[in-house]
């Protein structure tokens, strides 16, 4: 959306085109002023890590918009703290023309705990001007909005599609106008929208639901890990259970040990990955994201060494 809100508001526009390492980056962002960004994490994993390795950095740079996959909390404060740069999450669909969602902190959180203030940061935000927004459960019945209950994301509004071209009848799209976004959510008393995963990257685990996303962002967070990635493999006795794949940070050697041992301190036992893998680097589609389809054809024998 922002080459189009960009010349309605009459704010210089900078096109990075094919170069998005770092260095690349950093050098046109201070050649023409940069003030605000956004793309996807992966994306401003790399800039933080050239910044990390060179003392490089962007004073212009205020604001950071994140979007088309969850933010690790590692990288929130990472910026905000070494950089002066305030993250903002923000979600949305090309079905939704394309915001659906952005995070700016309400004035009586500005005082919060740093904690608490950050996981709400984390948060995909509130809906924006005409984008209305619930969950549900599989059966269609909506779900309270207590920032617990986790559902199928559903949304409607004036700009949001109505149906696919040569599609007669989709599964998405529902008799009373709501669309099926195919994430699962929770929404709080504050209408703070959080994905919870995208519903075919669940992992279903003796009957529990495994969040990847959750998985992802905590294994962000330990300083060996520079990139991650969580997929649901499958086991005889469990159905599925969650292998974690990860790209060293630079200098760094993460073992299975160690990580699962990182793991076992911060969530339920039941969540911890049965198996690390260490790879050299993540699929990568063209939009930035993490090819989770091409994760799960490498790794569809792979079985635990344990087992």
């Amino acid at each position: 959306g922002l080459p189009y809100a960009a010349p309605l508001t009459g704010t210089k526009l900078v096109m990075p085109g094919p170069r998005l390492d770092g260095a690349s980056l950093t050098e046109l962002m201070n050649d023409e002023g940069v003030t605000m960004t956004a793309g996807v994490p992966t994306v401003w994993l790399g800039l933080l890590n050239h910044w990390k390795e060179t003392g490089d950095r962007v004073p212009s740079l205020r604001r950071l918009v994140v979007g088309g996959s969850a933010v690790p909390l590692s990288m929130v404060e990472t910026f905000e703290r070494d950089y002066g740069v305030e993250v903002r999450h923000a979600w949305g669909m090309t079905e939704m023309s394309p915001l659906g969602t952005l995070n700016v902190l309400p004035h009586k959180w500005r005082d919060a705990p740093e904690a608490d203030r950050r996981a709400l940061q984390c948060k995909q935000g509130r809906p924006v001007f005409g984008v209305e927004m619930t969950i549900t459960d599989e059966t269609g019945k909506p779900l309270p909005h207590d920032g617990r209950a986790s559902g199928d994301l559903k949304v409607r509004g004036p700009w949001v599609c109505s149906g696919y071209h040569k599609v007669d009848q989709s599964d998405a799209h529902e008799a009373d106008g709501w669309f099926r976004t195919g994430d699962v959510a929770t929404i709080d008393p504050d209408f703070f929208m959080n994905v919870t995963d995208r519903a075919k990257d669940l992992i279903k685990s003796g009957g529990e639901w495994i969040s990847s996303i959750d998985l992802e962002n905590l294994a962000m967070g330990h300083p060996a890990v520079a990139q991650a990635a969580v997929i649901g493999i499958a086991d005889e006795k469990w159905g599925e259970r969650p292998l974690l794949i990860v790209v060293a940070a630079p200098g760094e050697t993460p073992t299975r040990d160690e990580l699962q041992a990182y793991f076992a301190e911060r969530v339920a036992k039941w969540m911890v990955p049965d198996d690390v893998v260490v790879a050299e680097a993540l699929p990568i589609g063209a939009t930035g994201k993490v090819l989770k389809s091409k994760l799960r054809q490498q790794h569809a024998d792979h079985r635990p060494a344990s087992q």
